[in-house]
Protein backbone atom coordinates (compact mmCIF):
# COMPACT_ATOMS: atom_id res chain seq x y z
CA UNK A 1 0.00 0.00 0.00
CA UNK A 2 1.21 3.31 -0.73
CA UNK A 3 1.36 4.82 2.94
CA UNK A 4 3.91 6.35 4.25
CA UNK A 5 4.96 7.42 8.06
CA UNK A 6 3.98 11.21 8.68
CA UNK A 7 7.10 13.38 9.19
CA UNK A 8 6.75 15.89 11.85
CA UNK A 9 7.27 19.16 10.27
CA UNK A 10 10.44 21.36 11.52
CA UNK A 11 9.64 24.61 13.36
CA UNK A 12 12.47 26.63 10.93
CA UNK A 13 10.19 24.92 7.85
CA UNK A 14 7.09 25.97 9.29
CA UNK A 15 8.63 29.73 10.00
CA UNK A 16 10.10 29.04 6.45
CA UNK A 17 6.10 28.67 4.61
CA UNK A 18 4.50 31.32 6.93
CA UNK A 19 7.27 33.78 5.38
CA UNK A 20 7.00 32.69 1.83
CA UNK A 21 3.32 33.20 1.99
CA UNK A 22 3.32 36.32 3.42
CA UNK A 23 5.90 37.41 0.37
CA UNK A 24 3.99 35.58 -2.25
CA UNK A 25 0.61 37.17 -1.36
CA UNK A 26 1.97 40.91 -1.28
CA UNK A 27 2.15 41.61 2.37
CA UNK A 28 5.58 41.48 2.68
CA UNK A 29 6.68 43.87 -0.14
CA UNK A 30 9.99 44.19 -1.95
CA UNK A 31 12.17 46.24 0.02
CA UNK A 32 10.53 45.61 3.53
CA UNK A 33 12.49 45.00 6.56
CA UNK A 34 11.09 42.29 8.95
CA UNK A 35 11.02 43.17 12.70
CA UNK A 36 13.96 42.60 14.89
CA UNK A 37 15.27 38.69 15.77
CA UNK A 38 13.96 39.02 19.13
CA UNK A 39 10.67 40.56 18.14
CA UNK A 40 9.81 38.22 15.04
CA UNK A 41 10.50 35.29 17.45
CA UNK A 42 8.30 36.44 20.03
CA UNK A 43 5.33 37.12 17.38
CA UNK A 44 5.95 33.43 15.67
CA UNK A 45 5.99 31.72 19.33
CA UNK A 46 9.43 30.33 18.33
CA UNK A 47 13.02 29.85 19.22
CA UNK A 48 15.69 32.49 17.69
CA UNK A 49 18.09 29.51 16.75
CA UNK A 50 14.64 28.04 14.94
CA UNK A 51 13.70 31.62 13.30
CA UNK A 52 17.61 31.84 12.41
CA UNK A 53 17.57 28.84 10.49
CA UNK A 54 14.39 29.58 8.93
CA UNK A 55 15.76 33.61 7.74
CA UNK A 56 19.02 31.57 6.64
CA UNK A 57 16.69 29.21 4.20
CA UNK A 58 14.80 32.19 3.32
CA UNK A 59 18.37 34.07 2.28
CA UNK A 60 19.64 30.77 -0.06
CA UNK A 61 16.41 31.24 -1.89
CA UNK A 62 16.99 34.62 -2.66
CA UNK A 63 14.29 35.90 -1.06
CA UNK A 64 15.68 37.94 1.49
CA UNK A 65 18.53 39.56 2.04
CA UNK A 66 20.76 41.19 4.97
CA UNK A 67 22.17 44.29 4.93
CA UNK A 68 24.88 45.53 7.47
CA UNK A 69 24.12 47.51 10.00
CA UNK A 70 20.27 47.30 9.21
CA UNK A 71 18.58 43.96 9.33
CA UNK A 72 16.97 41.57 7.34
CA UNK A 73 14.97 42.84 4.01
CA UNK A 74 12.79 41.17 1.20
CA UNK A 75 15.24 41.34 -1.53
CA UNK A 76 14.60 44.17 -4.16
CA UNK A 77 14.90 41.90 -7.47
CA UNK A 78 11.88 40.25 -6.26
CA UNK A 79 10.21 43.94 -7.63
CA UNK A 80 11.22 43.85 -11.28
CA UNK A 81 10.27 40.89 -13.44
CA UNK A 82 11.88 42.58 -16.32
CA UNK A 83 15.85 42.20 -17.10
CA UNK A 84 17.53 45.68 -17.30
CA UNK A 85 18.20 45.36 -21.45
CA UNK A 86 14.84 44.81 -21.53
CA UNK A 87 13.92 48.06 -19.92
CA UNK A 88 16.48 50.07 -21.59
CA UNK A 89 14.64 48.95 -24.82
CA UNK A 90 10.97 49.95 -23.00
CA UNK A 91 12.58 53.32 -22.03
CA UNK A 92 13.80 53.87 -25.82
CA UNK A 93 10.53 53.71 -27.98
CA UNK A 94 6.96 54.96 -27.76
CA UNK A 95 5.27 51.76 -29.01
CA UNK A 96 6.25 50.49 -25.27
CA UNK A 97 4.13 53.03 -24.12
CA UNK A 98 0.60 52.37 -26.15
CA UNK A 99 1.77 48.20 -25.45
CA UNK A 100 2.10 49.04 -21.67
CA UNK A 101 -1.27 51.11 -21.11
CA UNK A 102 -3.18 48.33 -23.51
CA UNK A 103 -1.52 45.55 -21.42
CA UNK A 104 -2.64 47.00 -18.09
CA UNK A 105 -5.88 47.54 -19.64
CA UNK A 106 -6.74 44.37 -20.42
CA UNK A 107 -4.86 42.96 -17.12
CA UNK A 108 -6.46 45.81 -15.13
CA UNK A 109 -10.30 44.75 -16.24
CA UNK A 110 -9.49 41.40 -15.62
CA UNK A 111 -8.60 42.77 -12.29
CA UNK A 112 -11.60 44.79 -11.28
CA UNK A 113 -13.81 41.46 -12.16
CA UNK A 114 -11.93 39.30 -10.27
CA UNK A 115 -12.20 42.12 -7.06
CA UNK A 116 -16.01 42.16 -7.12
CA UNK A 117 -16.36 38.35 -6.80
CA UNK A 118 -12.99 37.10 -4.96
CA UNK A 119 -12.37 40.06 -2.61
CA UNK A 120 -13.36 40.15 0.76
CA UNK A 121 -15.53 43.41 2.35
CA UNK A 122 -12.17 44.49 3.93
CA UNK A 123 -10.07 44.30 0.62
CA UNK A 124 -12.81 46.69 -0.95
CA UNK A 125 -12.55 48.99 2.49
CA UNK A 126 -9.05 49.16 1.52
CA UNK A 127 -9.31 50.35 -1.97
CA UNK A 128 -12.33 52.68 -0.84
CA UNK A 129 -9.90 54.45 1.88
CA UNK A 130 -6.99 54.82 -0.70
CA UNK A 131 -9.45 56.52 -2.85
CA UNK A 132 -10.98 58.88 -0.03
CA UNK A 133 -6.73 59.61 0.39
CA UNK A 134 -6.94 60.73 -3.63
CA UNK A 135 -9.70 62.74 -3.13
CA UNK A 136 -8.00 64.88 -0.88
CA UNK A 137 -4.65 65.06 -2.46
CA UNK A 138 -6.57 66.45 -5.51
CA UNK A 139 -8.77 68.93 -3.58
CA UNK A 140 -5.21 70.21 -1.81
CA UNK A 141 -3.65 70.00 -5.42
CA UNK A 142 -0.52 67.75 -4.29
CA UNK A 143 -0.07 65.91 -7.32
CA UNK A 144 2.66 64.19 -6.44
CA UNK A 145 0.96 62.31 -3.66
CA UNK A 146 -2.44 62.21 -5.82
CA UNK A 147 0.09 60.11 -8.60
CA UNK A 148 1.61 57.96 -5.86
CA UNK A 149 -2.10 57.16 -4.36
CA UNK A 150 -3.45 56.34 -8.41
CA UNK A 151 -0.29 53.61 -8.19
CA UNK A 152 -2.01 52.71 -4.86
CA UNK A 153 -5.24 52.28 -5.88
CA UNK A 154 -4.50 50.29 -9.21
CA UNK A 155 -2.14 48.05 -6.82
CA UNK A 156 -4.84 47.13 -4.40
CA UNK A 157 -7.73 46.10 -6.69
CA UNK A 158 -4.86 43.73 -8.28
CA UNK A 159 -4.95 42.24 -4.42
CA UNK A 160 -8.35 42.30 -4.30
CA UNK A 161 -8.28 39.94 -7.18
CA UNK A 162 -6.33 37.06 -5.37
CA UNK A 163 -4.38 36.43 -8.27
CA UNK A 164 -0.70 36.14 -6.77
CA UNK A 165 1.27 35.61 -10.59
CA UNK A 166 -1.21 38.57 -11.91
CA UNK A 167 -0.39 40.79 -8.39
CA UNK A 168 3.57 40.36 -8.99
CA UNK A 169 3.65 41.25 -12.67
CA UNK A 170 1.74 43.81 -12.43
CA UNK A 171 3.87 45.24 -9.23
CA UNK A 172 7.12 45.48 -11.29
CA UNK A 173 4.98 46.94 -14.53
CA UNK A 174 4.06 50.07 -11.70
CA UNK A 175 7.79 50.21 -10.79
CA UNK A 176 8.57 50.86 -14.28
CA UNK A 177 6.20 53.36 -13.75
CA UNK A 178 7.18 54.76 -10.86
CA UNK A 179 11.05 54.94 -12.39
CA UNK A 180 9.66 57.17 -15.77
CA UNK A 181 10.34 54.44 -18.18
CA UNK A 182 6.83 54.77 -19.73
CA UNK A 183 5.16 57.75 -19.17
CA UNK A 184 4.97 60.99 -16.23
CA UNK A 185 2.57 59.71 -14.21
CA UNK A 186 2.53 63.23 -12.14
CA UNK A 187 2.60 65.34 -15.26
CA UNK A 188 -1.13 63.88 -16.04
CA UNK A 189 -2.38 65.24 -12.51
CA UNK A 190 -0.52 68.33 -13.36
CA UNK A 191 -2.83 68.90 -15.89
CA UNK A 192 -6.37 70.03 -14.09
CA UNK A 193 -8.89 69.42 -16.18
CA UNK A 194 -7.26 66.32 -16.94
CA UNK A 195 -6.84 65.07 -13.53
CA UNK A 196 -10.40 66.59 -12.58
CA UNK A 197 -11.73 63.70 -15.13
CA UNK A 198 -9.08 61.26 -14.23
CA UNK A 199 -10.43 61.28 -10.37
CA UNK A 200 -13.93 60.85 -11.53
CA UNK A 201 -12.68 57.80 -13.67
CA UNK A 202 -11.36 56.03 -10.56
CA UNK A 203 -14.48 57.07 -8.15
CA UNK A 204 -16.48 55.02 -11.22
CA UNK A 205 -14.20 52.06 -10.50
CA UNK A 206 -14.78 52.27 -6.65
CA UNK A 207 -18.15 52.22 -7.03
CA UNK A 208 -18.27 49.80 -9.07
CA UNK A 209 -16.18 47.68 -7.01
CA UNK A 210 -18.39 48.63 -3.84
CA UNK A 211 -21.54 47.50 -5.26
CA UNK A 212 -19.66 44.37 -6.65
CA UNK A 213 -20.67 44.89 -10.21
CA UNK A 214 -18.55 42.90 -12.12
CA UNK A 215 -19.27 44.36 -15.72
CA UNK A 216 -19.20 47.87 -14.10
CA UNK A 217 -16.03 47.58 -12.67
CA UNK A 218 -14.58 45.93 -15.99
CA UNK A 219 -15.75 48.55 -17.95
CA UNK A 220 -14.45 51.37 -15.86
CA UNK A 221 -11.17 50.09 -15.55
CA UNK A 222 -10.55 49.88 -19.63
CA UNK A 223 -12.42 53.36 -20.15
CA UNK A 224 -10.14 54.76 -17.91
CA UNK A 225 -6.85 53.35 -19.54
CA UNK A 226 -8.63 53.98 -22.72
CA UNK A 227 -8.44 57.67 -21.69
CA UNK A 228 -5.16 57.95 -20.45
CA UNK A 229 -4.00 55.99 -23.83
CA UNK A 230 -5.87 59.17 -25.67
CA UNK A 231 -4.00 61.94 -23.09
CA UNK A 232 -0.78 59.86 -24.27
CA UNK A 233 -1.39 60.16 -27.95
CA UNK A 234 -2.39 63.64 -27.67
CA UNK A 235 0.34 64.53 -25.66
CA UNK A 236 2.64 62.97 -28.80
CA UNK A 237 1.35 64.77 -30.94
CA UNK A 238 1.89 68.28 -29.31
CA UNK A 239 5.35 67.50 -28.76
CA UNK A 240 6.19 66.01 -32.21
CA UNK A 241 4.05 69.49 -33.86
CA UNK A 242 5.79 71.73 -31.34
CA UNK A 243 9.67 70.15 -33.02
CA UNK A 244 8.21 71.31 -36.27
CA UNK A 245 7.23 74.87 -35.17
CA UNK A 246 10.75 74.83 -33.48
CA UNK A 247 11.99 73.90 -36.68
CA UNK A 248 9.63 76.68 -38.79
CA UNK A 249 10.81 79.15 -37.13
CA UNK A 250 14.57 78.57 -36.99
CA UNK A 251 13.99 78.55 -40.65
CA UNK A 252 12.70 82.02 -40.42
CA UNK A 253 14.98 83.21 -38.41
CA UNK A 254 17.94 82.02 -40.57
CA UNK A 255 16.82 83.44 -43.51
CA UNK A 256 15.67 87.25 -42.17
Amino acid sequence: MPFQKIQPQKIASAVDQQIEELILQGILRPGDRLPSERDLAERLGVSRPSLREAISDLQNKGLLESRAGSGIFVTEVLGSAFSSALVTLFAGHDRAVFDYVSFRRDMEGLAAERATQCGSDTDLQVIDAIFRKMETAHAEGDDVREARLDAEFHLSIMEASHNVVMLHMMRSMFDLLQQGVFYNRQAMFHQETTADLMLEQHRAINNALQARDPKAARDACESHMEYVSSCLQAQKQRDENETIARLRLASETNSS
